[in-house]
């Protein structure tokens, strides 16, 4: 009998029971307070008269209007490269411990983005939050004993000045608390290691020492791990060595592309849980199984705003004109695409995080991602976001019966002046292009009428090349490095295309 899981299970039950439930719309304006109020006094606080703010009849309205929005770009330029040399109380008090690393899914460049104490604290008590709505899964009480697959960058972080440098997943996994650390698996020691094959050979060399219910990674490099494990250890399928596996929480990227290839690793179905974690903090986690939405975190170190997601408010390289429009949570609609705008306790103030999300349910504040504003495909009109394109790649998974957990795609130029969409998708079966490039085309045609108008004037066609999935693996190993928070980009332009063409030529 799973005693200490019982006991578990039954405090999260309890502790659900107990817990009023959060007014997100409330919840924001008292964290747009304190943001503002813990600030005031910091050079960026001083500089954009939070005192001001705080004082006015319409908090909101006075924020919105007083500090204009910020990519990465302009406040790394304006005020985070100070921090860079030391500076103390610049858009946040204090100086931050962490910076954490990112490159995205633009390229080799890293941005450092500063991950405070309080944003620490703030991701921790998500995480918290997120083991509590475990409550609402049909789990078994000995899930609660099993022990947790964390699955993300080195641990091992860079002393850099006064600060500690590494990508989130590293950052957050070396500060899990002390209580969890004997369900945290790989450990320590493994997790510190930075080459990515050694840590997953060691991984896979120690997996029947380990009793795992539960991991958690972003999807392509989770799948990798498990095709090595099964391969190390010779098997069918992932449960044939951990048995007790129930959960998998998924985040960085939309799970979809990667559903189809993600079960045939499987003995049996699990639960998959999605979760919004970014180097700017922990956005978002799904609540309860009925819906693969997450709930925002509105109560816990973020202030969200919201654009409209449209071609008039944003410009060609993914950042937002000056004067678009930014609503709060209290004013969003369901069927609308934003852009989504944070403010933390990182001291990110109005940042354009470059993701767009939809809501599902108003009420509970839950949204699905539905792309990049950089990988928005509007060169000739077509309108295509992430999440269109990743449902016409489920479509073709269906109708010809194979899986492509990889894909990129440009609106490129060709020799005859016209406007082709050049799709790469990655598959291991073989497959015919010239049918796989006409169905693609019928799915888009039918999901988004701009595409169809496009394919009617500036859009010519769609040419669809199919190759072997772990030549996207390389191409990020190239450009970036494996495992952690590396995502491939979905949408490129043509500069970055050509160069992508080549690679994929030299792997041939």
């Amino acid at each position: 009998m799973a005693i200490l899981g019982n006991i578990i299970k039954g405090f999260i039950e309890i502790k659900d029971t107990f817990s009023s439930e959060v007014d997100p719309v409330e919840a924001q304006k008292n964290v747009l307070k304190e943001l503002l109020n813990t600030a005031k006094d910091t050079d960026f606080g001083r500089y954009y008269d939070f005192d001001k703010i705080l004082k006015s009849d319409d908090l909101t309205t006075a924020f919105s209007e007083k500090i204009p929005y910020f990519d990465y770009n302009k406040i790394h330029k304006e005020w985070w490269s100070n921090l860079q040399e030391g500076a103390e109380n610049v858009t946040w008090p204090g100086h931050p411990k962490y910076f954490a690393l990112s490159s995205g899914t633009t390229g080799k460049t890293s941005k450092r983005i500063p991950v405070t104490n309080d944003m620490i604290d703030a991701i921790k008590q998500a995480g918290i939050n997120q083991v509590f709505s475990l409550s609402h899964f049909d789990l078994e009480a000995d899930f609660f004993e099993k022990e947790i697959m964390m699955l993300g960058s080195s641990t091992d972080l860079q002393e850099n000045s006064n600060h500690l440098e590494g990508e989130i997943s590293g950052i957050t996994a070396s500060n899990i608390p002390y209580w969890f650390r004997s369900y945290y698996k790989p450990g320590a020691d493994i997790a510190k290691i930075d080459n990515w094959d050694e840590r997953v050979q060691r991984i896979a060399d120690n997996a029947k020492n380990w009793d795992i219910g539960a991991i958690s990674g972003i999807p392509s490099w989770i799948e990798l791990m498990l095709q090595k494990v099964i391969e190390h250890h010779q098997l069918n399928h992932i449960h044939e060595i951990w048995p007790n596996l129930q959960v998998y929480t998924s985040g960085g990227v939309a799970f979809s592309p990667y559903e189809k290839s993600f079960k045939a690793l499987l003995g049996h179905p699990i639960t998959v849980i999605d979760t919004y974690l970014a180097s700017e903090g922990f956005m978002a986690f799904q609540a309860r199984p009925e819906t693969n939405a997450m709930q925002l975190v509105t109560d816990n170190g973020i202030y969200f705003e919201f654009v409209p997601f449209k071609p008039e408010y944003v410009k060609q390289d993914g950042s937002l004109i000056p004067e678009a429009p930014a609503i709060t949570l209290q004013d969003v609609q369901l069927n609308q695409e934003y852009v989504l705008i944070i403010s933390t306790v990182s001291g990110a103030w109005r940042y354009e995080i470059g993701d767009t999300i939809e809501f599902t349910d108003i009420k509970r504040a839950e949204i699905i991602i539905t792309g990049r504003t950089k990988f928005f495909l509007n060169t000739v009109g077509s309108q295509l976001s992430v999440n269109k394109m990743d449902d016409a790649l489920q479509k073709l998974e269906e109708a010809f019966n194979t899986k492509i957990p990889e894909y990129t795609i440009c609106a490129k130029r060709f020799e005859d002046g016209e406007f082709y969409h050049s799709w790469y998708l990655g598959v291991d079966d073989d497959l015919d292009a010239e049918a796989v490039s006409e169905a693609l085309d019928d799915f888009l045609k039918v999901a988004n009428k701009n595409y169809k108008v496009a394919r009617s004037k500036a859009l010519k066609g769609v040419k669809v090349t199919l190759i072997d999935p772990a030549i996207f693996y390389e191409w990020n190993a190239a450009n970036k490095k494996k495992g952690g928070q590396v995502k491939m980009e979905r949408v490129m332009n043509e500069d970055k295309f050509q160069q992508w063409e080549t690679f994929v030529s030299s792997q041939s």
